[in-house]
Parts: C-alpha cells; sequence; structure tokens
C-alpha cells in the first residue's frame, strides 16, 4: 500500500477538530471471533429468521438459546492491536468516540472509553416478562438457558434481534456523537446493515471526510482515504505514524 496514503490519513486525523470511528464485524475477526455472515459464520450455521429475531424468541426461547449458548463464548476473547489502536487515538484526543456494530465489548477492552454499541451487547440480559436485569455473571453461571431470578422466565440478552428496532436512546446518543464529526473513521464494516449502513452517507452528506479501512472497501469515491488491508496492522501503522 501506498505509503502516502497512511500520511494523508495521519494528516487527516491531525487536522480533524471532531473524529469517530463506525466499526464492523472485521474488526473482531483477528480477536478469532468470526464473521456472523462469513463462510464459517453464525449465519451459516443457523437460519437468521429461525434463531435471530425477536419473534423466534418469544415463540421458541428454548431453541434460540441453541444459538445464543454459542456466543456467549465471544465475551471472553482479547482485543487485538486495532481495538487497542483506537483506544491509544482516543486517550491522544484525535478520535472523540467509537460507534461499533459489535456486541463483544472489545473496544473496551482495548481502551477505549466512549462507545456507542449499536446494536447491543452481550454483557447483560434481560426479562421479556417482568423486566428484570441479569448480569453476564449470572447468566455463565447457569446451564443454558438461563432463567430469571424474579420469574423464572427465560432471559433475553440485551442485542438487538433482526426485527427489533434500535434503541430510541442509541439512535440519540448516536446522532449527538454524530452532530460535530468532521472526519469518521469506517473500520471493518461492508455497510450492509441499516441504519448502521448510512452513518457513512449522513457524514459524507454534511461535508465530512471518510477514511476506510477494510480488506474488501466499499465506499469508493466516498473515502478520502481508503487503507486496505487488516485491521490491526492498519491501525498499528498509522498510529505509528501520528507518534
Amino acid at each position: 500500500m501506498p505509503e502516502d496514503l497512511f500520511d494523508k490519513a495521519a494528516t487527516l486525523l491531525l487536522e480533524s477538530r471532531n473524529a469517530v470511528a463506525l466499526t464492523g464485524a472485521g474488526a473482531s475477526t483477528e480477536s478469532s471471533i468470526p464473521d456472523f455472515r462469513g463462510k464459517n459464520g453464525l449465519w451459516s450455521r443457523y437460519d437468521p429468521i429461525e434463531y435471530g429475531t425477536l419473534g423466534a424468541f418469544r415463540a421458541n426461547p428454548e431453541k434460540v438459546w441453541l444459538m445464543l449458548a454459542s456466543l456467549l463464548d465471544i465475551v471472553d476473547a482479547k482485543p487485538n492491536r486495532g481495538h487497542t489502536a483506537l483506544g491509544t487515538l482516543e486517550r491522544q484526543g484525535l478520535l472523540s468516540g467509537i460507534i461499533t456494530q459489535n456486541i463483544d465489548g472489545l473496544h473496551q477492552k482495548g481502551g477505549s472509553r466512549n462507545v456507542i454499541e449499536f446494536h447491543g451487547a452481550l454483557d447483560s440480559f434481560s426479562c421479556l416478562n417482568c423486566g428484570n436485569s441479569h448480569d453476564l455473571t449470572f447468566v455463565k453461571g447457569l446451564v443454558p438457558p438461563p432463567y430469571c431470578s424474579s420469574c423464572n422466565a427465560i432471559l433475553k440478552p440485551d442485542i438487538v434481534f433482526f426485527d427489533e428496532c434500535i434503541p430510541d436512546s442509541v439512535l440519540t446518543r448516536t446522532e449527538q456523537m454524530l452532530a460535530p464529526v468532521d472526519l469518521l473513521l469506517v473500520v471493518g464494516t461492508s455497510c450492509q446493515i441499516q441504519p448502521a449502513a448510512s452513518i457513512p452517507f449522513i457524514v459524507h452528506n454534511r461535508g465530512g471526510q471518510i477514511i476506510e479501512i477494510n480488506r474488501e472497501p466499499v465506499l469508493k469515491e466516498m473515502a478520502s482515504v481508503t487503507l486496505k488491508g487488516s485491521f490491526a496492522a492498519v491501525m498499528e501503522k498509522l498510529v505509528k505514524r501520528i507518534a
């Protein structure tokens, strides 16, 4: 990859008044978490209509927990060098925050503090019957499916299923984070899943610039700089270029 692209990306970050990152599954694959939509991903083993909707969960939560149980191991994954690099940019004051479509909590483990988990996270669970909330420690101590300690209904992880809307509180926080943004890092996402897929277009249409970091770039002429490669390697090199 031409070195001048890293120079340009570094300059954009240094000159930005308010930069934010949008991340997807590609940020987690190097932490041994397969892309859910990839060849060996979750949806190659489970039909998303049968297992990935709130309707399916309400109809047969025991069945859906067969899939959910296989997800719990991702909370033990370790952040990779890309996560650490984003955390470094935040500490340096060059990145205001992260909007992630991932549910694994790896950005926080990598040192990022201002993280919007657009699709929820696997660290808390709610009872759809009584509204009681339980943490990950409680759930991991049980044989799936986990039952509510108050009413004995089956718990649902606080992630957004395909037929659920993004919570209003998350949409509000996202809009507040995006309002002053003049630079967006688009990292490891194919920009196919709405409404997160609209975020690069919102920033671009407001006059903001975009740095895309992807193995398979998708934003083409919309991006001011495209850094093709792995999340960890590209982010580490970019941070070193700024130092």
